[in-house]
């Protein structure tokens, strides 16, 4: 990239390795949609010797952790039963101070020792979907944060989702399908507000990252002001243990970037011509500027009817007040009735699991003896 200043790699290893260490003022948030491309990006960003970045701790989306006080060591016991934030990135909670009861000081503390872990990275945050329609909290919470947001064609988001849902219970909920359509567009509002705000944001195309890697990540570094590093556009050698194993991270988890269908092909018809009539509409109202990706043929459909449009926005506020009440619930109920509360609720969402998947399998079978016929 033209302009863009950079130093010798070992002189940026060795000023990390320094005893006079110095974090950023404020944390690095990447977000997305699930299934965009936040996985990568994530793996790609911490191959920079001076960036450490959480996987999915989603500590804010538990800040009702801190509405009542509570010492370091029972938030930090709650936080990690909820999704082993700190299991999974081997963080030394021993080094964490006592006498923390806020959230932006909890997560400063948590972020810059897994930071520090990292040969002293001085880049800290984290990277999340979950926060696709928390940025606005976010900035509240930390005022001094950066954030890279990333997109992705949305009938994509929504194939991907569909493909990852057979035996996944995290993605085969009930209603993830609209949450994903409707959530798409509150990220964009959220996103517009912060940059209206004076909000630091960098936004990126899943489709431009890999198509070219090294374009995309230098301008991320130009950013961020560090000096790139050529290992940020490969994946050979990325620390994706904090990664969760499962099919549908297998892309990630491999040593090539290899970029996944970007398109409708495979998408069940009534989820593929409501995402193309909300992008449609979208891009009208945008003057074609937003989203980017698809770029679908003027007059290819629709706009959602208001009726259409009013029972989506229904459905959705439904779906997203539980999302953002069971953390809520969560940090007041003890841990012991809250673990009951869970293998009940895996069970059921399993064997529903399992359900739909046979349903599909039964459905496949019975297209393949149409098609001999």
């Amino acid at each position: 990239m033209a302009g863009l200043i950079t130093q010798p790699l070992d002189a940026v290893e060795e000023k990390a390795k320094h005893p006079a260490w110095h974090a950023a003022d404020g944390p690095l948030f990447v977000i997305g949609m699930w299934r965009s491309g936040t996985s990568l990006l994530y793996a790609l960003l911490n191959q920079h010797p001076e960036i450490a970045l959480m996987y999915e701790e989603d500590l804010a989306h538990l800040r009702s952790l801190f509405w009542l006080p509570r010492n370091t060591p029972r938030w930090l016991a709650k936080w990690d039963f909820w999704n082993e934030a700190l299991t999974r990135h081997k963080v030394d909670t021993t080094k964490i101070p006592d006498g923390i009861s806020d959230l932006g000081n909890a997560a400063r503390a948590v972020y810059q020792q897994y930071a520090k872990q990292k040969n002293g990275a001085t880049i800290w945050g984290c990277k999340s979907p979950t926060y696709h329609d928390e940025i606005t909290h976010l900035y509240r919470a930390f005022p001094n944060a950066r954030f890279v947001i990333i997109w992705r064609d949305l009938r994509s988001i929504c194939r991907s989702i569909i493909e990852a849902s057979p035996g996944n219970l995290f993605f085969s909920r009930r209603g993830f399908i609209l949450r994903a359509i409707l959530g798409y567009e509150e990220m964009k509002a959220q996103c517009d507000s912060l940059i209206q705000r004076g909000g630091q944001v960098y936004q990126l195309n899943y489709e431009d990252l890999v198509r070219d890697p090294a374009a995309t990540m230098q301008e991320i570094c130009a950013f961020l002001q560090l000096p790139f590093d050529p290992r940020m556009t490969r994946l050979e050698g990325a620390d994706r243990t904090a990664i969760e194993e499962g099919p549908h991270h297998s892309l990630v988890k491999s040593e090539k970037i290899v970029a996944s269908r970007n398109d409708s092909q495979g998408l069940p018809t009534a989820v593929k011509d409501k995402a193309e009539r909300y992008i449609h509409m979208w891009q009208k109202q945008s003057g074609g500027v937003w989203p980017l990706y698809p770029d679908l043929p003027e007059n290819s459909c629709g706009d959602p009817s208001l009726w259409e449009r009013f029972r989506d926005r229904v459905t959705y506020r439904a779906l997203s007040f539980w999302h953002h009440a069971a953390p809520v619930v969560f940090s007041f109920i003890p841990l012991i009735v809250w673990k009951k509360y869970r293998e009940f609720n895996y069970a059921r969402r399993y064997a529903r699991s399992l359900r739909a998947t046979g349903e599909m399998n039964g459905r496949s079978s019975s297209s393949e003896q149409t098609g001999d016929q």
